[in-house]
């Protein structure tokens, strides 16, 4: 029986033959097509298939918007930034105009698995005369979208980095991610943070056209209170780019210590748990094929299906986890 993949972006439609009778279609919002956050989607979407679900992926989503869209049954599941969820839990942050229908669609938000984010990059031009976190100084940093979960987690990582805050140091500036290295390449910031796979092949052809060097973390701070409570807070994990990562980086001859993000799947506590239980079963029975089928996400740690996961678990992705004698916080299990 033949069966569809759609994955759908902001300037393109992607399917592949047609769908098995009785099939549900699940819309899905991702991030950008060059990140894990759009490149993961994508794979699990060959798999969904295989449980009669079609996933429709769509691309490039601003994710904070999303969650109020799913929350609100207008959307079938997202990709969420923990830290967003907590902030729409509150009514703070970019729903803070919001407040009170924000915190009350919090309510209708359920989880079914961790999924591994992208690696930050902090990228300057190796003739920038930027060497160090001292140097950027008076200088323009690009830290993501404004509307988004990933400009608290960069001014974080720089602030626990290297003591610099936005404004009184430097001067944040906050572009969609689609732009931002266009942005970059025109002068318009002097250092890019960007969320991208180890690896990635924009940032390779990037160092090629310039050479560039890529900013990191010291590793006398990893471990300490200040990076504890950093990536408690922004749900951020350490990780490492490679020595020899990138042609063009001067300052390839190290391994960079950098922050990576963490994400989960969720869907809106009315989701069928039957669909709900087929979907999360459709990512974990195969999720080795899912981390082959792409070389940037071979290396993604999904040792943990509820790292960063901080809304309840739908009942169907229990009913997996229960089958498969995987243990389940406590904190997962609220009351539905």
């Amino acid at each position: 029986m033949k069966k569809t993949v759609a994955v759908l972006g902001t300037l393109c439609a992607l399917s592949v033959s047609m769908s098995p009778a009785g099939a549900e279609t699940l819309r899905l919002d991702a991030g950008s097509a060059s990140s894990v956050t759009g490149i993961l989607p994508q794979a699990i979407a060959q798999y969904t298939a295989k449980e009669d679900i079609n996933l429709e992926v769509i691309l490039g989503q601003t994710l904070t918007k999303s969650i109020m869209k799913l929350a609100a049954n207008r959307l079938d599941a997202s990709l969420v930034p923990p830290p967003a969820f907590s902030a729409m839990s509150k009514g703070v942050g970019p729903y803070a105009q919001q407040a009170e229908p924000a915190k009350k669609l919090a309510g209708e938000v359920r989880s079914l698995t961790g999924l591994p984010g992208s690696t930050y990059h902090a990228i300057t031009w190796a003739d920038s005369g930027i060497e160090d976190w001292d140097d950027v100084r008076g200088k323009r940093v690009f830290v993501g979208p404004p509307a988004g979960a990933a400009n608290m987690q960069i001014i974080g990582m720089i602030e626990v980095a290297s003591g610099l805050e936005p404004e009184s140091d430097y001067e944040a500036v906050r572009a969609p991610w689609n732009i931002a290295i266009q942005g970059f390449q025109d002068g318009q910031y002097d250092v890019l943070v960007t969320s991208a796979p180890v690896g990635q092949q924009s940032i390779n052809e990037l160092s090629l056209q310039r050479e560039i060097r890529i900013l990191g973390i010291p590793k006398s701070v990893l471990g300490t209170e200040a990076w504890k409570d950093y990536s408690d807070t922004a749900y951020m994990t350490s990780s490492v780019i490679p020595a020899n990562t990138y042609a063009g980086q001067v300052n390839s001859d190290e391994d960079i210590l950098t922050g990576s993000n963490i994400m989960y799947l969720a869907v809106n506590r009315k989701m069928d748990d039957d669909i709900a239980y087929r979907f999360t079963k459709a990512y974990w029975q195969n999720i080795d094929a899912i981390k082959t089928s792409n070389a940037l996400l071979g290396d993604t740690n999904t040792s943990d299906p509820f790292a960063g996961i901080n809304a309840p678990l739908h009942p169907g992705a229990v009913k997996y986890y229960q089958e498969a004698g995987i243990e389940i916080p406590e904190t997962l299990l609220v009351k539905q």
